[in-house]
């Protein structure tokens, strides 16, 4: 992949930091379950690559795709979603932005912790909306993994899981 170019002037260097924002917005979605978060990032309707993890290559509506992984994630006690290493490239109205992620996913048995780790990257494509960026597709390439994939399954068969949040009060 060849280094991105440089910032053209303050105003690519204000779409790299609020394309930034929407990437990260994606891991802290997903990891505090903040649903209407992770919705807010996504175009209307987005192609999804997770042909490496799940065999899936579909369009499909922001909301059913949110649905979906809200489904799945839900029945784990905890996740991690970390992303580095961004590399944005912008052409007008839409941009690209590659970046790498580690994405682990614990469930908790009888006391006894369980978990899953992916790591690889996301290529996604962004488009300007008048709402800001948003995700229009988005390609996971999974490279690495540790643990048993029917780690997912397990969690399925448990159900959604309790979750209490612990964070700073009065922040």
């Amino acid at each position: 992949m060849p280094l991105p170019p440089p910032p053209a002037g303050i105003a690519d260097l204000l779409n790299r930091a609020a394309i930034t924002d929407i990437i990260y917005a994606y891991a802290h979605g997903l990891d505090r379950r903040d649903w209407g978060l992770y919705r807010s990032i996504f175009d209307d309707e987005v192609d999804f690559d997770f042909f490496t993890w799940a065999g899936i290559r579909q369009r499909y509506p922001a909301d059913e795709w949110v649905t979906m992984v809200r489904s799945t994630l839900a029945c784990f006690d905890s996740t991690q979603h970390t992303f580095t290493n961004l590399a944005i490239s912008l052409d007008g109205d839409t941009a690209s932005c590659v970046v790498n992620m580690t994405a682990r996913h614990t469930l908790i048995v009888n006391d006894s912790a369980e978990s899953q780790t992916l790591g690889g990257y996301y290529t996604n494509r962004l488009r300007r909306t008048a709402s800001g960026w948003k995700i229009a597709a988005c390609a996971l390439m999974i490279t690495w993994e540790e643990g048993d994939r029917a780690l997912f399954e397990k969690a399925a068969a448990l159900g959604a899981r309790a979750r209490v949040d612990v964070g700073l009060q009065g922040v």
